[in-house]
């Protein structure tokens, strides 16, 4: 066993966030981005997160900035894509990645929605490619969703799975590439319904969120939907969706109130108002509420176990 070289595309919200993860298992890592000032603030924002989890400071001497592609992944044995949500620039990046990376290096895309299948198409060798999907604030969210595609090589999954699970993280494997994956999925199925029931007039938006913080998500954490479903009952499971499921909303596309909202330039914290009006302290104190709970929730979690022998093509 030893320390895999991994590389982080991206020095932003996600990208720092999965390289403090990575060092803090004892992980060489080299984050890349063209931005000089994210790489220059790089190492000072991992410390900060370390320093207020109460964690050591040092895992950050095994991070390293680079601002070139190339030179990024030339030695690496892992590379993750933490880049915007635009598949162009996803596909032109991996375009570079496979032309500079070692051929027994695992490629990575942290996409929350789009199909990894559509970002490595392009690739000469796609058995290696796979997507691993992170959740926000990624060193405080255990969930990691590794997505294999019609050609991902088995040994690739397995691998990836081994690598997560030695971080200390709850890696999951998604079988069938589809876009959002399951979380995502499973989170805006009911932010459609929710929006749905103010679009209906059942009730306002305040009323919606609150229903929701004083009763499934209270329990969410420890009592699943399928895990409810069995200690509820198929047979009232099935009789409830006989009943409510024809009411729900099934529209296949976005909401005209949201597509409203957004037109009439009303983008939520952006700009103060959404579904809501937001003032800044309203916003902080839901940021910070945010923190608080994930930060209580992570001491439960698992540490990372330590590093793991990089994968090699069979």
């Amino acid at each position: 066993m030893s320390a895999a070289r991994v590389t982080v595309i991206g020095a932003g919200l996600m990208g720092h966030g999965i390289a403090q993860v990575f060092a803090r298992a004892g992980h060489q890592v080299t984050v890349q981005d063209p931005y000089q000032p994210s790489l220059d603030s790089l190492r000072d924002r991992i410390a900060a997160n370390l320093r207020d989890l109460g964690q050591d400071e040092s895992a950050v001497e095994r991070v390293r900035g680079e601002r070139d592609l190339g030179a990024a992944v030339a030695e690496a044995d892992y590379v993750v894509e933490a880049a915007p949500e635009d598949i162009a620039l996803k596909q032109a990046t991996f375009a570079t990645i496979e032309a500079h990376a070692p051929a027994d290096c695992v490629l990575a895309s942290n996409t929350s929605v789009i199909p990894i299948t559509q970002i490595m198409a392009g690739l000469r060798d796609r058995s290696r490619a796979i997507g691993t999907h992170w959740w926000n604030p990624p060193f405080l969210v255990p969930l990691v969703e590794v997505i294999q595609t019609e050609w991902t090589d088995p040994s690739v999954i397995e691998w990836t799975m081994q690598l997560h699970g030695a971080l200390g993280k709850t890696a999951v494997h998604v079988r069938k590439d589809v876009p959002g994956f399951i979380g995502n999925r499973l989170q805006h199925a009911l932010w459609r319904e929710a929006i749905s029931i103010v679009d209906r007039g059942i009730a306002d938006a305040q009323t919606v969120d609150a229903v929701i913080r004083a009763s499934i998500g209270r329990r969410l954490s420890v009592l699943a939907p399928l895990a409810n479903a069995d200690l509820v009952g198929t047979d009232l499971t099935l009789a409830i969706h006989r009943t409510v499921l024809p009411d729900i909303e099934n529209r296949p596309g976005p909401s005209p109130l949201l597509e409203k909202l957004v037109a009439d330039g009303k983008l939520g914290f952006k700009t103060g108002e959404g579904f809501s009006t937001w003032s800044q302290s309203q916003q902080s104190d839901i940021r910070q509420a945010m923190v608080r709970h994930l930060t209580a929730a992570a001491v439960q979690d698992p540490p990372p176990s330590g590093a793991i022998a990089p994968w090699r093509r069979h």
